[in-house]
């Protein structure tokens, strides 16, 4: 265990995304716990981009996509605005930049904690190269985990993966009360979106711009898509699995509107242990940072002084069949987890361009995986080519 005195280097992927753009404020606010030494992103917003490089001294700086020239001189004029003379980070570009940052070793050697906040399977292989620097993965790239499966978990040392979604980290916040062998459910807590207690027939005509008013959280457009078609906890119910090692079928979805508890643990003599705290993903952030210290006043906690109260509805999985879609997919195995995701991502950028209604979103979904034949094993080669299969097969539902 790391002494939560020393100083522990960062690496930050998908730094100009939500959780990249707080995982920067958590380090800020703890300058003599964390300090970032390496950043990558998409390459949609390199003015960001070079200001975050500026501000945190980065020594390594990736893009996936745009034009690294651009990007080199946007750094050099951010920095002369700062009144530095001489800042130049070490540049990569191309598909494999953020891989390549995620295994980057400085004069230091490699850095205590990946943070993967990319969205998307495109994770991936960030995920499994960070994996291997020996690093601690702060893992807020869901999907990674979910495509990868037992890759991903067999590439892990016991503890390297520390959840940063709010519900995983109370899952592991919770699990601190028992022995493993004491744990007899797993309770996800959902929001229930923007569409909480709405029937099937009342979400055909529902439009993108409804999708993404979620009452909760503030994120991107395919997290806050796949939160209002449920989708997303039906991927973090596959990630509770794959992180915890608790069965499907012992892995429970509430509906909870006020999102300050964040998920529980059900033990084997009726205890339940949930952990609270207003919503802010600050929180998770630090403590998958500082995993298992917590940083204080990571967050604001709840304030006692005020009256509240929390509700606990069941899931409405005839208006929202993605959680036992998941489950089903889950329960198959091999590439079907990867398919699910995939298919999904295209139909979310459908639903956007106004191709498809909102309900297509779940039904093409769940029409490709029907279609999947599986794979006999499980390899990043077997997990692209279902990824594939399930982009084409998907489109050509779409296109029809």
């Amino acid at each position: 265990m790391q002494n939560p005195a020393e100083q522990r280097s960062v690496i930050i992927l998908g730094s100009t995304g939500s959780i990249g753009t707080q995982a920067i404020d958590v380090v800020d606010g703890a300058p003599e716990r964390f300090r970032v030494v390496a950043l990558s992103a998409g390459g949609g917003n390199l003015g960001l981009l070079a200001l975050q490089a500026v501000h945190t001294r980065a020594e390594a700086v990736g893009i996936a996509a745009g034009n690294v020239d651009e990007l080199r001189g946007l750094i050099a004029s951010a920095a002369r605005s700062e009144g530095i003379e001489r800042y130049e980070p070490e540049l990569f570009a191309g598909p494999d930049a953020s891989t390549r940052v995620a295994a980057w070793s400085g004069p230091a050697g490699p850095a205590d904690v990946v943070l993967n906040g990319i969205t998307g399977s495109i994770g991936l292989a960030p995920t499994l190269a960070a994996l291997a620097s020996g690093a601690t993965l702060a893992l807020a790239n869901k999907e990674s985990l979910i495509v990868g499966g037992a890759l991903v978990a067999g590439a892990a040392r016991p503890g390297q993966i520390v959840p940063v979604d709010s519900e995983h980290s109370a899952i592991a916040q919770c699990l601190r009360a028992g022995r493993a062998e004491e744990v007899e459910r797993l309770i996800l807590t959902a929001s229930g979106g923007p569409f909480r207690g709405r029937s099937r027939e009342e979400l055909h005509h529902v439009t993108p711009a409804q999708a993404l008013n979620h009452p909760t959280w503030d994120m991107g457009r395919v997290v806050t898509t796949n939160s209002a078609t449920l989708v997303n906890k039906g991927l973090e119910l596959i990630e509770a699995h794959l992180l915890f090692g608790v069965a499907l079928e012992a892995i429970d979805v509430v509906v909870h509107p006020q999102s300050v508890v964040h998920s529980m643990v059900q033990f084997t003599d009726g205890s339940v242990i949930a952990q609270a705290s207003p919503p802010d993903m600050r929180l998770p952030i630090a403590l998958g940072l500082g995993w298992p210290d917590r940083v204080p006043h990571a967050a604001r906690p709840c304030d006692w002084t005020q009256s509240t109260a929390w509700t606990f509805e069941p899931l409405d999985a005839q208006a929202f069949p993605a959680v036992d879609l998941a489950r089903d997919a889950a329960k198959q195995g091999s590439t079907y987890p990867a398919v699910f995701n995939a298919a999904n991502e295209e139909a979310v950028e459908a639903f956007h361009a106004g191709q498809i209604g909102f309900l297509d979103i779940v039904d093409t979904v769940a029409a490709v995986v029907s279609e999947h034949a599986g794979s006999s094993e499980l390899s990043v080669e077997s997990v692209l080519a279902a990824e594939e299969w399930a982009r084409k097969r998907a489109h050509e539902r779409l296109a029809s």
